[in-house]
């Protein structure tokens, strides 16, 4: 027993280290942040030279279904090279990557935040969190290094992590959220120790984006006045098939994956993804395309516009792009075109049975989509609660999540656990930060 408490004592970090850890954590969260802002900006410049600004010079409307098709066909075409023939290949394949993975060498950077920026201005149907995290993750390691050497490198990959998944949410407590699983996953200390300095690192990220004014992930919806119990069936319907539709993509995912990298190289099967978008945006139409943050506001706002059968017609769209974009090679994550096809099935209930209120089936419809493609029950709840900006919806959330639990738990994740990357094994060693 004396040897376990020893024990314990000396994981348990001090009052001194927690604070001296505040002051990285600060500058890991404003910078993360600064990051995040920088590439978005640069990808609003770039999208809108490609969607307003060649159009208007062509003589042609940005949301023609010629120019779609072409503009994603060449995006394709100029990510694959850049995958092909760029010197770091733009990281390891992103359908074998997380949320939080490995910290990336330096090296890797530069093609990265290009093919990042590329796609994201586009229209490819992927978010921006996965490859700015392993930047920031990679920077991150990187800085800390040199000016904290005291710091350990996993905590700088959490700081990172945290920092930029604060920014990205606009709050710290997605990121309190994803660490508490995280954590959860070691025994020893205290939760909140563990805790402390990501916190810090997710407040100051969030901090740094409310005072720089980014658009946060939210629909503009009535509130939830009239709770009834009801809602409870109604939300359950409405997340059940929101995650069988996505669990469907989900049992898809390797066999398509499986499809883009039987062809010779990255230019071929991401060009290859590029000519299918192009195909599914001509389709869907200039709501499908992007990572879908704007875009799910915007379709909340003309969802009334729309018949039924159009509705359908974007989810299911959205829901191909994502599942093209996702497994031919371009560089993004899989949470904010979820969260985007969550918020079309929750409008699509709404439509088809205008007594469901539009808060209940959006909220549950992001839950459904969140929670197949996150595979985690947190995320998926803040997600829900946090699109509709209601927490009053987050009891009816609570209860509707136990059975979608019981329907995605043991599921095949969106994700490959091990398969071919894009470029050659060594180079993908050569990446890793070694310790």
């Amino acid at each position: 027993m004396l040897n376990s408490a020893t024990a314990e004592s000396e994981r348990t970090p001090t009052t001194r280290q927690l604070a001296m850890l505040a002051v990285p954590a600060v500058a890991v969260g404003v910078g993360c942040a600064l990051m995040l802002t920088g590439l978005s900006v640069l990808a609003g410049k770039l999208q809108k030279l490609l969607w307003t600004s060649l159009p208007d010079w062509a003589g042609v409307t940005a949301d023609s279904r010629w120019w779609t098709f072409g503009m994603l066909t060449v995006v394709g075409l100029v990510v694959g090279l850049v995958v092909w023939k760029m010197p770091g290949h733009a990281g390891p394949d992103p359908a074998t990557t997380g949320l939080v993975a490995k910290p990336l060498a330096p090296s890797v950077l530069p093609s990265l935040a290009l093919v990042v920026v590329v796609g994201l201005a586009g229209g490819v149907s992927l978010g921006p969190e996965n490859p700015i995290i392993a930047i920031n993750t990679a920077l991150t390691v990187w800085i800390v290094g040199r000016l904290w050497k005291q710091v350990p490198t996993e905590v700088a990959v959490m700081l990172a992590a945290a920092a930029t998944i604060g920014a990205l949410f606009g709050t710290p407590v997605a990121a309190a959220l994803v660490f508490t699983e995280m954590a959860a996953m070691h025994t020893g200390g205290q939760l909140w120790n563990k805790l402390f300095a990501p916190l810090v690192a997710a407040g100051a990220g969030a901090l740094t984006m409310i005072v720089l004014a980014r658009p946060m992930l939210a629909v503009e919806v009535p509130g939830y006045d009239n709770p009834a119990l009801v809602d409870l069936v109604s939300g359950t319907v409405i997340a059940v098939a929101a995650a069988l539709l996505c669990l469907a993509a989900v049992y898809a995912f390797p066999v398509l994956h499986s499809f883009f990298h039987r062809l010779p190289n990255p230019l071929i099967s991401i060009t290859a993804g590029g000519v299918l978008l192009g195909v599914l945006g001509a389709i869907g139409g200039p709501l499908t395309l992007f990572k879908g943050l704007d875009e799910m506001k915007e379709l909340t706002a003309v969802a009334d516009d729309k018949s039924t059968a159009q509705l359908v017609v974007i989810t299911v769209v959205k829901l191909l792009a994502l599942l093209v974009a996702a497994t031919c090679g371009f560089r993004g994550g899989r949470i904010f075109p979820a969260v985007f096809i969550g918020v079309a099935v929750g409008l699509v209930a709404h439509s088809a049975v205008p007594g469901i209120p539009l808060v209940v089936a959006i909220a549950t419809g992001v839950l459904g989509a969140t929670i197949v493609v996150a595979r985690d029950g947190w995320i998926a709840l803040f997600m829900g609660a946090v699109v509709v900006s209601d927490v009053r919806i987050l009891p009816v959330l609570c209860i509707v999540i136990l059975p979608l639990w019981l329907l995605v738990a043991n599921r095949p994740e969106m994700l490959i656990p091990s398969g071919p990357p894009l470029q050659s094994p060594q180079s993908d060693r050569n990446q890793e930060v070694t310790s």
